[in-house]
């Protein structure tokens, strides 16, 4: 239930409001939940609805999905904010909800941000969510696990909303110059080029898209005839992406992410801090960057600097919390130390020359010594025979063989010798010589 002054509707509305899908078949999105035959839209065709949480990130259609579900199952529909809205707002909307319910009706109540409600406010639904009073639908960009209270929770189910590809960005946008309630009735001429660039900066967002959409055809050049024209230097502006646009998928994108990772591998911090903020700024995905940080802490510095690996994943957390342009600073602070950081690839060689032998030697079977013997028919087959307990002995170490006999003698791991792994390699030759001594 919309209540709308005079004043509301005299408004102009953005883009993404006019252009909102008003049934399952005009919504963009969210094919695992609601292509055909898909439970979500079972439920909704089947007018089976009841309590649940939409979970995703901004503008992947949550509140758009809530009002089509309100429509199509004939629902009185009440958009309610966690925002502004108290407990004393509860009470006063759930009311009115118990009053349509007597009345046959049934309420919608949709509740954006529905993690910023506090335990009590939460609690106030309990009883009306039980009695059917209202089909809640909560939506949430946090993980309703740690936001919603459990007993909430627990009559809700949670449907989780994923960010929109970058192809469905691109249908929306020409959905909007197309349709008439967008742009249909003007005359824009803006290339493929920039659609594609408008709908890589959006990141999922459906709304940011035809946001940006709207402003750079609001700002474009227009002609005596009417023509409006969508120059590179309107989208520059208009996204404050001055030289810096580039294709995520192309060459360049191919190319910058290179450049930080052999600038990090080759030592130069002040070459590395310059080719993240180049990525960043042109729009890349954080959580890309961070994740290719997790990949070169363990790929280029290892065992050299175990702490690499730390700082780099608690860079990647940092990120998925707050999103550009907070998490610049973490990731800076993570490329520089694995740029500074002592350097070892001895973690990958060390795996792709098992690696190799894996697949050479599929079939080589564990060594009786440390197979486990859990059934008596296992023991008398020898499994577990001659197990030596590494604990039991004082200095830590046992003769025993544990590579299978086709690969006895095989070395994978072989230190650097840098940093933290000079230790490593010293201890590694110590362990050797023991072995050798007590005829390993």
């Amino acid at each position: 239930m919309d209540q709308l002054s005079l004043f509301d509707r005299e408004m102009p509305q953005p883009l993404a409001a006019k252009l909102r899908p008003q049934s399952l078949d005009d919504y963009v999105g969210q094919t695992h939940l609601l292509g055909k035959g898909k439970v979500l839209r079972r439920l909704i065709e089947g007018d089976q609805i009841s309590s649940m949480i939409f979970w995703g990130p901004p503008g992947v259609g949550k509140t758009t999905l809530a009002r089509i579900i309100a429509n199509q199952t004939k629902s009185s529909f009440i958009d309610f904010s966690a925002v502004t809205s108290g407990i004393k707002e509860i009470r006063t909307v759930m009311e009115e909800a118990e009053k349509n319910r007597q009345y046959g009706i049934r309420t919608l109540l949709f509740v954006d941000e529905i993690h910023r409600f506090n335990k009590a406010q939460q609690d106030a639904f309990l009883p009306f969510v039980e009695k059917g009073s209202i089909v809640l639908i909560g939506a949430t960009t946090e993980n309703p696990s740690f936001e919603i209270n459990s007993a909430l929770l627990s009559r809700c189910k949670v449907f989780v909303l994923q960010a929109l590809s970058t192809e469905d960005l691109k249908g929306l946008l020409v959905r909007a110059l197309k349709d008439p309630r967008g742009f249909g009735s003007q005359k824009v001429v803006i290339p493929e080029q920039m659609l594609d660039m408008i709908a890589e900066f959006a990141n999922g967002d459906a709304r940011n898209a035809l946001s940006t959409l709207e402003m750079v055809v609001l700002n474009g050049e227009l002609n005596g005839e009417g023509v409006i024209t969508v120059t590179q230097e309107t989208l520059e502006q208009c996204t404050s992406r001055k030289s810096l646009l580039y294709d995520k998928k192309g060459e360049e994108h191919y190319n910058l992410i290179s450049a930080l990772h052999k600038s990090m591998r080759n030592s130069d911090p002040d070459a590395a801090v310059y080719w993240l903020a180049r990525m960043l700024e042109a729009g890349e995905d954080p959580l890309y960057v961070a994740r290719r940080v997790v990949r070169f802490a363990s790929e280029d510095v290892g065992l050299a600097d175990p702490q690499a690996l730390q700082i780099a994943v608690a860079a990647y957390q940092a990120c998925h919390f707050l999103g550009m342009p907070e998490c610049n600073v973490h990731l800076s602070q993570a490329v520089i130390y694995v740029a500074l950081a002592p350097k070892s690839n001895a973690m990958e060689e060390a795996y792709n020359a098992a690696k190799a032998d894996a697949i050479e030697h599929l079939a080589e079977p564990v060594p009786l010594v440390i197979r486990n013997g859990v059934t008596g028919l296992m023991r008398d087959l020898d499994y577990g025979k001659g197990y030596q307990y590494a604990h039991d002995t004082e200095e830590k170490l046992t003769n025993m063989q544990c590579l299978p006999d086709a690969l006895l003698g095989r070395e994978y791991y072989r230190p650097a010798g840098m940093g933290q792994e000079a230790q490593l390699k010293q201890r590694l030759q110590e362990i050797k010589e023991w072995k050798k001594e007590h005829g390993a």
